[in-house]
């Protein structure tokens, strides 16, 4: 190559980008392990924006894959219910000061997120409200899936809603197109496999779950139901600790699996480890009758065990909830708010120490937790299989100083600033792990409540006989 194409080819490389210049950057929206995302103002035009910045984990692997696979899906979908790409900043950095580069992906500014919505005190849905932004999600979802886009991280956090009362599907890091399985010569079906690391688990289907990695676009379906039950309750309304706590929540509501209702379970890679489990009898009618019998058949439809009996966003639509009184608000009728997005909401939390829980009611929790970040003494009462035992009665406990802050990532599942944010491998559970032997007492009502609170190191320990010193605690007796 010439020294004038060389030229030509660093003036043409970033060709259609804008520079950071060109924007003005306010304050930050949003952050995780994708990197963070700022509100911002385009000064050509003075229209705000979101500005996203890409994080680049590793830069000798060159631009992020999920980043670049975001972007490609971004440009291809045009729908007044998907979040559109406007605009891509490069900033080349500069290498005399050893300032290194970033990515910026350009989105309209969108005033809430449902999260911050559902978490604001001063907000309550009403059941027009719901219908109507429900109704705009479905049809957001149903236009990605007839392009055989599949989201992969549907949740409350990543809708995002304007004071025009338009919803609009974000994030799409994880999403990629997926193809429909299709007959092999002998009639028997031939599905592709994807990565199981996907979807927050607080919205990830069974199938997910117990190891599937044949599955379809089902699983997006499965965390509307999520969603469509967190806009009633006004909280997640499956908030796992673990993928088995996570399963055993999903069965309270669903029942247990059966080849009924989801044929083949058993021949999942994770089955063996909730064979343990007691038998559970569907109680979801009883959990959300309150809220009449047609929202609770809709929910139903989506939180179905077997992903080829759940509904599709068309069968959803379709439902009569949508066509009886109170029918969908007219999103322009719908209340304005100031703004809410989750990471508003996370700060009101820590300013009022209630930590990286969701709600007030759970501050004593979240001061337990912390307390066990700092490796501080840890007041609260043991389980009862600790208690009953005479050489550990009237024992505190506290983590070692040498239990490291990353040691503790690997038993609690999230980041202390970012509750169950599970997008990358590494950022998910070691799920043999949870689920070794300690399966077998898990439905022990001590062991249930206390599963988060005492590790599963800790939870070896019930043996008296075993080496204390080997575990990552220290007991001292009371004063």
């Amino acid at each position: 190559m010439s020294k004038m194409d060389t030229m030509n080819y660093k003036l043409r490389r970033f060709e259609g980008c804008s520079k950071p210049k060109d924007y003005e950057r306010l304050e930050k929206l949003g952050e995780g392990t994708f990197g963070e995302v700022h509100k911002g103002r385009r000064k050509s035009t003075h229209d705000l924006v979101a500005m996203k910045r890409i994080l680049m984990h590793n830069e000798k692997e060159g631009f992020p894959i999920t980043a670049l696979r975001e972007i490609k899906i971004l440009k291809t979908l045009s729908h007044v219910n998907i979040i559109p790409l406007m605009d891509i900043i490069v900033d080349r950095g500069d290498r005399k000061e050893r300032k290194h580069g970033s990515i910026y992906m350009v989105t309209p500014y969108m005033d809430h997120d449902l999260s911050g919505l559902l978490e604001n005190p001063k907000v309550n849905f009403s059941e027009a409200q719901i219908k109507c932004y429900m109704k705009q999600l479905l049809e957001g979802i149903s236009y990605l899936h007839q392009n055989n886009i599949m989201h992969r991280d549907m949740k409350a956090a990543n809708l995002l809603i304007n004071n025009r009362g338009i919803l609009k599907i974000a994030d799409f890091g994880l999403a990629r197109t997926f193809e429909e399985p299709f007959p092999n010569k002998d009639n028997s079906i031939i599905a592709r496999e994807y990565t199981n690391c996907v979807v927050t688990r607080w919205y990830r289907p069974p199938e997910l779950l117990l190891g599937e990695k044949k599955y379809t676009a089902a699983i997006d379906m499965w965390g509307v139901g999520c969603v469509f039950g967190e806009m009633y309750k006004q909280k997640p309304i499956l908030q796992g600790k673990s993928d088995i706590d996570q399963l055993a929540i999903i069965f309270e509501i669903c029942g247990s699996p059966t080849e009924f209702t989801m044929p083949g379970w058993q021949n999942l890679p994770r089955s063996e480890s909730i064979k343990a489990f007691r038998t559970y009898f569907r109680t979801l009618e009883d959990k959300f009758s309150e809220y009449g019998s047609r929202m609770v058949s809709l929910l139903g439809h989506l939180l179905t065990l077997d992903p080829h009996k759940r509904f599709s966003a068309l069968d959803a639509l379709n439902h009569s909830y949508f066509h009886t009184s109170p029918l969908p608000a007219d999103p322009s009728m719908l209340d304005t708010y100031d703004p809410s997005h989750e990471l508003d909401r996370r700060k009101y939390r820590e300013e009022k120490g209630y930590g990286n829980y969701l709600h007030p009611e759970s501050k004593e929790k979240s001061m337990d937790t912390r307390n066990k970040w700092e490796g501080k003494i840890y007041e609260r009462n043991p389980p009862s299989w600790i208690m009953n035992n005479q050489k550990l009665k009237n024992t505190k406990f506290k983590l070692k100083d040498n239990y490291t802050r990353e040691n503790l990532n690997s038993y609690m599942h999230h980041k202390s600033s970012h509750p169950l944010y599970s997008h990358d491998q590494d950022k998910q559970s070691n799920f043999e792990y949870d689920t070794q032997k300690n399966a077998n007492f898990y439905h022990e009502e001590s062991q249930k409540r206390y599963y988060e609170l005492y590790p599963p190191q800790f939870n070896q320990e019930r043996n008296i006989n075993d080496n204390t010193e080997s575990s990552n605690y220290e007991f001292r007796s009371h004063n």
